[in-house]
């Protein structure tokens, strides 16, 4: 799939072209490649983006969360699908560094005013939104999973769909996986299911007893 806006075409094409070489980097360096994390792009991948794109095409949300800026990947998707809809994403992110880099790819791909960048500790930022969220992105620190999904949960809209990475692979993150599921499944208002999407997306709707359906 591409997308219609050369602009939009054109920073994404140039993802993957960083995608690739930091693949060919991690292969060269080996082992080295787990404490030099923060070089690396680490996306969602393409399948898992779309596939955020879409349902936020089909859901319509007002409102957007994304925990984990990173280097912008599914940003400029979760923009895009935005600008389709009329929605605005929040996108928090720790690195400084790494959410000037999404900016700026944002700003040449003509979707920076869909985008309200923010800097800091994730928890303290969901703290000073009152919300409601529609619709977010958990791809943060997985040890931060289940932290911020309590942060979060209070705050959602009915219907509000939050879609996590990184529930199937890589393997070590499993262990924060399995306790995000007990978290959700402790809920009574929502609905989940995990997506052999990319390295597995956790599919989570809240619902309530006159409307159960997803």
């Amino acid at each position: 799939m591409t997308f219609d806006d050369p602009a939009v075409q054109t920073v994404f094409a140039d993802y993957a072209a960083r995608l690739e070489a930091d693949h060919e980097k991690a292969r060269e360096i080996g082992a080295e490649m787990f404490a030099r994390r923060d070089e690396f792009l680490l996306p969602v991948g393409e399948e898992a983006a779309w596939l955020l794109h879409a349902l936020i095409v089909a859901r319509r949300p007002r409102r957007i969360c994304e925990l984990g800026t990173s280097y912008g990947y599914s940003t400029l998707f979760l923009a895009e699908a935005a600008r389709q809809v009329g929605a605005q994403v929040v996108t928090m992110e720790l690195a400084d560094y790494k959410q000037a880099h999404a900016r700026a790819q944002l700003e040449r791909a003509g979707l920076a005013q869909y985008v309200d960048f923010r800097c800091g500790d994730a928890l303290d930022l969901l703290a000073r939104d009152d919300g409601p969220w529609d619709f977010a992105l958990l791809d943060i620190w997985k040890d931060l999973y289940v932290p911020c999904f309590e942060a979060l949960y209070p705050k959602l809209s009915e219907e509000a769909v939050v879609c996590t990475d990184n529930m199937i692979a890589p393997e070590g993150a499993r262990p924060n996986a399995r306790a995000l599921r007990d978290a959700i499944n402790a809920k009574g208002d929502l609905q989940t299911t995990l997506l052999p999407v990319g390295q597995g997306i956790e599919l989570t709707v809240k619902w309530s007893a006159g409307n159960a359906s997803l």
